[in-house]
């Protein structure tokens, strides 16, 4: 992967090893996400498709598993996702994560349309519970599923939830710890991961932390 910083995917530990490939966990997990039951969840929740994600073939440095969408039948595949992006990944059992997602929804409905934001339920065999907290948070932006942990499979894994992939327009990538409580914190971490300027005239960011 050639944009990972040292510290970033390939140097961080395995989450939860009891569903690796050799754990029981792994031999019991199995999701079914095409029921009526999940289908009816995900039109009530609102949450966009991944198809709303911009895409193409190869566009970042990250591994090319497909993963389920909440709010469709297609799936994604990371590698595919076009930068500049943030990949936020989070489980409803993550305290912080349940803090930190209506900052998110915030900075999708005012930067979206300049930054994908992109949320991967990890590690949470019902998909029909993370629909639901999504919706009790009002969360819309799109959200793909690793249900069974299979990027554990692949040379990028995580250390705890929730964790921020930054993808830049040339595909490179960098990791930062989750746990953001203000629009202003996740505004400074994208444009310093990113490297782009989401300066908005309109925007009420005047507790935005100083850059160094």
């Amino acid at each position: 992967m050639r944009g990972v910083r040292a510290a970033g995917l390939a140097a961080v530990a395995m989450l939860l090893t009891a569903c690796d490939g050799g754990g029981p966990a792994a031999l019991a997990c199995k999701v079914e996400v095409d029921t009526p039951e999940l289908v009816a969840d995900r039109e009530a929740a609102g949450i966009a498709d991944c198809t709303e994600v911009r895409t193409s073939a190869g566009a970042a440095d990250l591994p090319d598993v497909a993963l389920h969408c909440l709010g469709g039948e297609d799936s994604l595949s990371l590698a595919d996702v076009e930068g500049p992006a943030v990949i936020n990944f989070w489980s409803t059992t993550c305290g912080p994560c349940r803090e930190e997602m209506p900052v998110l929804q915030q900075f999708h409905e005012r930067y979206g349309d300049r930054v994908t934001m992109l949320g991967v339920n990890f590690l949470d065999t019902y998909p029909g519970a993370a629909i639901d907290f999504a919706r009790l948070k009002s969360v819309t932006y799109p959200s793909a599923a690793d249900a069974c942990g299979d990027l554990q499979e692949s040379d990028l894994v995580l250390q705890v939830l929730p964790q921020f992939l930054f993808v830049r327009e040339d595909g490179s990538v960098e990791q930062k710890a989750g746990g953001i409580d203000s629009l202003a914190e996740i505004v400074a971490m994208s444009e310093d991961a990113l490297g782009i300027d989401l300066s908005d005239p309109g925007a009420d960011l005047d507790d935005r932390p100083e850059k160094p």
